[in-house]
C-alpha cells in the first residue's frame, strides 16, 4: 500500500526543476513544471491562507490503472461539496469582518478539488502545501494565468488544510503531509482508526468519531429489539472497519448478524443479483442497489442508516416506497448559520463565470451555457454544443439544488467549526505574551510567519463557541459526539419529511446515551416495527440451547434443567430457583435464635445460684451432682437448636440429629436417674435397707452413662450405614428450592426419637410412683409434669413434623426442643430457685423434715 502510495506521488505531481550552478548559492534562473497544470482551483490571498480540500466532482466507477494512459478523472458535479466550499469561504469572510477576532490578521484560502480521489488529493495537498505561485497571486477567482511566473521563493503556503471528506483520502494525505506536521481537520472523515494520534498525530476533526456512531446504532437495534440484522457494505477498508466495529459493539448487547455483504465499489449486475439475495440492512451508499430493488418490488425492509446517508434526499426521489420508515443518525444539525443563505444565493452569471467550480454547476443547473467561462476554457464546447446560452436571468431560488438547501446544515456546519478552529487557535497564538509562551525558552509564534506545527499546539488546546455550541476537543482530535435520529417519513405532497426522533450524546452518562420519542416514529409497514429475530423467545419451562455453529440469537428451546424454571414473559433464559432453608436473618430464625440463647442463659443463671447456694439444705437434699449435669445437659439442649438454623451443609446435617439425640438421652438419663435416688431414698429409710448402697454415687453416674451410651451407639451406626446429608429439594414448590438436611436413614432418625421416648416413659413411670412421698423432700412431681409436658410436645411434633415442609418443618423441630426444654428446666428448678431467692426461711433441714 505504502508503494502504491508512491506511485501515486511519482505520476501526479508536480516536479520543479532548477536551473543554476551545482553548489553555489547564486539565485535560480527559472523553472519548469513537468506534467500537466492544475488550473481549477480557488484563491483569496491572505497573512495566513487555509487550505481546502472538497470533493467538488466525483466518478461512480473508479476507472482501472493501465499505466499506458492517464486514469479518467471525475466528472460529476457534486452540489452538496460545493456548498462546503462556499461554507468555508463565506466562515473566512465573517472572520476577516469581525473585530473582536484576529483583527490584526486576515486569512485566506486556497481551495481545491478533491474528486474523492485519492490521486488527486495527493496532488491537491502538495499543491497547497507548496503555495500558490507568485505569478498567479491577486486573483480572486482562480488559478488560470497564461505564464507560469515560477518564482517559487515567495510562494504563499497553506500551513493547515480543511479537508478531505472521506476517511480513506484522509488517511492518504496525512501519510504523505505527516512528515511537513502540517495539520489536516476533516470535516466528514469519521473512521474511528484516524483517532490513533500515534499514526495520525497531526489530525483532527469536527465529525464524530465512528466509534461513538457504532455504539449508537447497536443501542438502536437493541432499543427495538431487533437481535437479527444483516449488513452490507462497500468493499473498502473504511466501511470493513466500520462493519467490524458495528459487529464487536453489538455482541455486547445480544444482537446477531444474520450476514455480513461487501459488495464492488462499480457494481456489476452480478453483483448486484448477490447482493440481493442476502439484503437487509446496509451501511453505505446503495443508489444502484435501490433501483434493482425496485424493479423487483421488494419492500416491506427496516433501513438503518449511517451518517453517511441518513439525510440524503436525493435518494428517496426514486425509492420513496423503499425508504419510508428509516432510521439513521445524522450528525449536528445548525438551525441556520446567519448569512450563509445570502452567500449561497449570491451567485449570478456575471460574478461567476471565470470560476470554474461555481460555472459548472451553474450550467449543470439551468441546463445553459456561459460563453467565456472558465469550464468552458478548461473543457472546450464540445460537450456543451446541445445547450443554449444562459440568458443571464436565471435565479437560484427558481429550481432546487442542495447547493442551496440550508435545511439540513450538518456538514456545512462541520466545515463552519472546522474554519472557527483555525481561528481560534491563531487568535491564541496571537496573544501569547513575550517569555511565557509554550516553545523552546517560552518563546512565542508570530501569527504571521510560524510553523505549522506550531499553529497544531494551538489547534490541540482549542475550545469556543460558536452559534451557540461549546466546541471542544479530547485527546485524540475528537469533538464530543452527538447525533440526531432521523425519521424518513412522506411530507403532505410525497417529498421526503427528516422527523427527529430522538438523539445520542456521548456526553450522557452510560446507557443513557440514546434518548428516543417511539410515538412520532413512522414504520415501513403499518403503526408498528418490524420484528427481526432468528428465535422466537422460548415458551415456559424451557430454556434456550444455542446452535452450534451458529450465532448465539439462534438457538432451540429445551425443557428447563432441575433446579431451574421459566415463567417470564421472554421465556428466552431459565432462572435458577429461589433457595430457601431457615436463616438466622429472617423474623422466624431471629426468634428461635434468641429463644436458644435465651434458654442457655437461663440455665447458665440457675447454675451459678445453685453454686452460691450449695451448701444449703435445699441444694444438697436434691441431690446437687446430678442436679449440675442436668443444668449442663439442659443448657447444650438449647445450643443445640442452633445447629438447625443456618444453611445446611454436609458436616452440619451429620452433627445436628446425633448431637439432637445424645443431649436429650443426657438429660433423660439424669432426670431418671434423680427420679430412681428420690425413690430409693425413702426406700432405704425401712429398717435393714440395703438399696442406698446399691445405687450410691458411683452406680448414679454410671445408670447416666449407660442410659446415653444406647443413644450413642444407634447415632454412630447411623452416621456409618446412612448418615443425614444436606439435600437440595426441588419438589416441595417448582420456583423453589428447599435446602435441607435429609435424614438418610429414615429407621435410624425414629430409633433416636423413639429411645428418648423409652427413657421419658421410664421416667414417667418412676415419677409417678413416688408421687407420694413426702412433699418436702420430694421433686418427683415436678419430674412427673416436666415429663408430662415433654410428652405434649413430641406427640404433638410427629403429626406436624410429618404434614409440614421447607423450612417450616425445621422451625418446627427446633421449637419442639426448645419447648421440652423451656419444660424441663422451669417445671424443676423454678420452685427450687423460688425458695432459694424468695422464700429462704424453707430452705432448712427442719423444713425439708416435716411432713
Amino acid at each position: 500500500r505504502k508503494h502504491m502510495y508512491l506511485w501515486f506521488f511519482l505520476t501526479h505531481v508536480y516536479f520543479f526543476f532548477f536551473v543554476g550552478n551545482h553548489g553555489s548559492s547564486a539565485p535560480l534562473d527559472g523553472c519548469a513544471f513537468l506534467g500537466e497544470e492544475e488550473r481549477k482551483s480557488l484563491y483569496e490571498d491572505g497573512d495566513v491562507v487555509i487550505g481546502g480540500l472538497f470533493p467538488l466532482h466525483y466518478s461512480p466507477v473508479s476507472s482501472p490503472l493501465t499505466y499506458n494512459v492517464k486514469p479518467i478523472t471525475s466528472t460529476y458535479n457534486y452540489a452538496r461539496a460545493l456548498r462546503w466550499m462556499q461554507t468555508m469561504t463565506f466562515a473566512i469572510k465573517e472572520i476577516n469582518e469581525r473585530t473582536d477576532l484576529l483583527p490584526r490578521l486576515k486569512l485566506g484560502f486556497h481551495i481545491r478539488d478533491s474528486c474523492d480521489d485519492i490521486p488527486v488529493s495527493l496532488k491537491a495537498s502538495l499543491l497547497l502545501a507548496n503555495g500558490q505561485p507568485e505569478g498567479l497571486k491577486g486573483n480572486a477567482g482562480q488559478d488560470e494565468a497564461t505564464g507560469l511566473g515560477c518564482e517559487t521563493v515567495n510562494r504563499t503556503v497553506s500551513s493547515v488544510i480543511i479537508g478531505d471528506a472521506g476517511s480513506g483520502v484522509s488517511m492518504a494525505l496525512l501519510r504523505s503531509l505527516g512528515s511537513f506536521h502540517i495539520p489536516l481537520v476533516s470535516y466528514f472523515a469519521s473512521c474511528s482508526c484516524l483517532s490513533n494520534q500515534r499514526e495520525f498525530p497531526t489530525f483532527m476533526r469536527t465529525m464524530p468519531s465512528d466509534a461513538f456512531q457504532i455504539k449508537a446504532l447497536a443501542q438502536l437495534v437493541l432499543y427495538f429489539g431487533w437481535t437479527w440484522v444483516g449488513v452490507i457494505g462497500v468493499e473498502s477498508d473504511y466501511a470493513r472497519f466500520a462493519i467490524q466495529l458495528f459487529l464487536q459493539e453489538s455482541v455486547r448487547y445480544g444482537v446477531c448478524a444474520a450476514y455480513t455483504h461487501f459488495y464492488p465499489v462499480g457494481l456489476s449486475h452480478q453483483a448486484i443479483e448477490k447482493l440481493l439475495n442476502v439484503i437487509q440492512v446496509c451501511y453505505a451508499e446503495m443508489q444502484d442497489i435501490l433501483r434493482e430493488m425496485q424493479r423487483r418490488n421488494l419492500t416491506g425492509f427496516q433501513w438503518i442508516a449511517s451518517e453517511a446517508w441518513a439525510t440524503s434526499k436525493s435518494l428517496w426521489e426514486n425509492s420513496a416506497n423503499l425508504l419510508k420508515g428509516t432510521l439513521g443518525f445524522a450528525i449536528q444539525r445548525a438551525a441556520v448559520i446567519p448569512g450563509l443563505q445570502q452567500h449561497l444565493a449570491a451567485l449570478t452569471p456575471s460574478a461567476i463565470h471565470r470560476i470554474a467550480f461555481l460555472a459548472e454547476f451553474w450550467e449543470e443547473t439551468f441546463n445553459c451555457r456561459l460563453n467565456g467561462s472558465a469550464n468552458a476554457h478548461n473543457h472546450g464546447l464540445g460537450s456543451q454544443q446541445s445547450r443554449m446560452p444562459c440568458k443571464g436571468t436565471e435565479v437560484l431560488h427558481d429550481v432546487y439544488s442542495p447547493y442551496s438547501d440550508v435545511t439540513q446544515l450538518r456538514v456545512s456546519y462541520n466545515v463552519y467549526k472546522a474554519v472557527y478552529l483555525v481561528a481560534y487557535a491563531l487568535q491564541d497564538m496571537s496573544n501569547c505574551k513575550a517569555g511565557e509562551g509554550p516553545f523552546v525558552k517560552n518563546t512565542c509564534a508570530d501569527p504571521k510567519n510560524f510553523k505549522p506545527w506550531q499553529l497544531l499546539h494551538y489547534m490541540k488546546l482549542a475550545n469556543f463557541s460558536t452559534l451557540g455550541e461549546e466546541v471542544n476537543f479530547d485527546k485524540n482530535g475528537d469533538p464530543i459526539a452527538y447525533y440526531d435520529l432521523m425519521n424518513w417519513q412522506t411530507g403532505p405532497d410525497g417529498s421526503l419529511d427528516l422527523v427527529k426522533v430522538g438523539f445520542y450524546d456521548a456526553s450522557f452518562p452510560a446507557g443513557s446515551s440514546l434518548v428516543i420519542n417511539g410515538s412520532v416514529i413512522m414504520w415501513p409497514v403499518g403503526k408498528q416495527a418490524l420484528r427481526s429475530v432468528c428465535s422466537s423467545s422460548c415458551p415456559p419451562g424451557s430454556r434456550i440451547a444455542r446452535r452450534k455453529g451458529e450465532p448465539i440469537c439462534c438457538y432451540d428451546c429445551v425443557p428447563c434443567a432441575e433446579g431451574e424454571f421459566s415463567n417470564t414473559t421472554a421465556r428466552d433464559l431459565c432462572i435458577p430457583k429461589r433457595v430457601e432453608y431457615l436463616s438466622y436473618h429472617e423474623f422466624m430464625g431471629v426468634l428461635l435464635c434468641a429463644a436458644s440463647v435465651l434458654g442457655a442463659g437461663v440455665s447458665l443463671v440457675i447454675i451459678a445460684i445453685f453454686y452460691t447456694y450449695k451448701d444449703t439444705a435445699l441444694v444438697r437434699a436434691n441431690n446437687m451432682e446430678l442436679s449440675f449435669l442436668l443444668l449442663v445437659f439442659l443448657t447444650i439442649c438449647f445450643l443445640v437448636g442452633l445447629l438447625f438454623l443456618g444453611k445446611p451443609s454436609e458436616w452440619l446435617c451429620r452433627i445436628r440429629y446425633p448431637a439432637f439425640g445424645i443431649s436429650f438421652a443426657l438429660c433423660l438419663s439424669c432426670l431418671l436417674a434423680k427420679t430412681v435416688v428420690v425413690l430409693m431414698a425413702f426406700r432405704s429409710r425401712l429398717p435393714g435397707s440395703p438399696v442406698m448402697k446399691w445405687f450410691g454415687t458411683k452406680q448414679q453416674r454410671a445408670s447416666v452413662l449407660l442410659g446415653t451410651t444406647v443413644q450413642v451407639i444407634v447415632c454412630f451406626i447411623w452416621l456409618l450405614t446412612s448418615p443425614p446429608h444436606a439435600n437440595h429439594n426441588k419438589d416441595y414448590h417448582s420456583s423453589t428450592i428447599i435446602v435441607e438436611c435429609a435424614t438418610g436413614s429414615e429407621v435410624g432418625f425414629w430409633l433416636v426419637l423413639g429411645y428418648i421416648g423409652v427413657l421419658a416413659c421410664m421416667c414417667l413411670v418412676l415419677a409417678f410412683m413416688a408421687r407420694k412421698l413426702p412433699d418436702n423432700f420430694n421433686e418427683a412431681k415436678f419430674i412427673t409434669f416436666s415429663i408430662l409436658i415433654f410428652f405434649a410436645v413430641w406427640v404433638t411434633f410427629i403429626p406436624v413434623y410429618m404434614s409440614t415442609g421447607g423450612k417450616y418443618i425445621v422451625a418446627v423441630h427446633v421449637f419442639a426442643i426448645l419447648a421440652s426444654a423451656f419444660g424441663l428446666l422451669l417445671c424443676i428448678f423454678a420452685p427450687k430457685c423460688y425458695i432459694i431467692l424468695l422464700k429462704p426461711e424453707k430452705n432448712s433441714k427442719k423444713f425439708l423434715m416435716q411432713r
